[in-house]
């Protein structure tokens, strides 16, 4: 029942023009005008999104309603992991997945799987990936949707990857096959003293732009074929982008989906699991000593 159920919830966004939905919300959402507030107050009650945590708790002083959406957080109202090799959460959000990479393929949900190589895009990094770790992070609405750093890292490479815009709600999670691998999304590979790891940003229907803090905005514009970025040399100022544990790498325009990929396996907390609502900076688990 609970399979029929989904399905229908899912089977009509399949026929929506995804991409055209989501740059009307792109344009929607960075309006000013006098509704702006009335619209983040009806949203606030709608998902009874906690304010007291914001920068600035105050509805009325957000120009735009993207303004709210990506509103920032008092430093305070979430701790990160300083533990020994602990990973920090990197979104606030439910787990949706969690667990070890098996034969190239990650668990979505229940009876479901999908190629890392699909989802990265890249069959070498996939193959480089086998045996290590993943943890999947659904955002809903009412989520704090700037997402960061898990452990500290250095910027490889960056990836924009054209799809489709399903829902990724739980419900279309259970239902489509493949869904975070046919969804368009942004894929950051980084050095770390624990191997590699790569974040990727999933878009969903509504999810109007993904951005990242050393690229800017992603998408839009949308674009048919992928595209890469290598950031292995250094810049003029002879740096490398490197961002440590807790720090801003990205963020949605709506809420959607962040996968954190490791190249070696970790040993995730005991008492958490998918369904489990987590924090931003929270410890989720430790990676073995370097």
């Amino acid at each position: 029942m609970q399979a029929l159920i989904d399905w229908c919830k899912a089977a009509p966004l399949a026929i929506l023009p995804h991409h055209a939905v989501s740059r009307v919300v792109f344009w929607l959402t960075r309006r000013k005008g006098g509704l702006v507030t009335p619209v983040i107050k009806r949203f606030i009650a709608m998902f009874d999104v906690e304010m007291q945590d914001a920068v600035e708790p105050d509805p009325s002083a957000y120009s735009t309603f993207n303004e709210f959406f990506t509103r920032a957080l008092k430093p305070e109202a979430r701790p990160i992991a300083a533990g020994e090799d602990e990973i920090a959460c990197p979104a606030d959000g439910r787990i949706s997945a969690l667990g070890p990479i098996e034969n190239a393929q990650v668990f979505q949900a229940k009876g479901k799987h999908y190629s890392l190589a699909t989802l990265l895009a890249d069959e070498q990094l996939a193959e480089d990936f086998k045996g290590g770790s993943f943890i999947t992070v659904y955002l809903s609405p009412r989520d704090y949707h700037r997402l960061h750093m898990p452990i500290d890292g250095r910027l490889l490479s960056q990836t924009h990857i054209p799809g489709r815009l399903y829902s990724v709600a739980p419900h279309t999670v259970r239902t489509i096959d493949g869904l975070f691998a046919k969804n368009e999304r942004v894929v950051a590979t980084f050095q770390t003293q624990h191997g590699r790891m790569a974040l990727v940003l999933v878009g969903a229907i509504n999810v109007a732009a993904i951005e990242t803090v050393w690229h800017g905005l992603v998408t839009p514009p949308a674009s048919k074929a992928i595209n890469r970025w290598s950031y292995q040399e250094k810049n003029e100022d002879n740096r490398s982008i490197e961002l440590t544990r807790g720090a801003e790498m990205g963020r949605f325009n709506m809420g959607s989906t962040i996968i954190a990929v490791f190249e070696n396996p970790v040993r995730w907390r005991v008492d958490m699991g998918e369904g489990d609502a987590v924090r931003m900076g929270q410890f989720v688990g430790k990676l073995p000593k370097p």
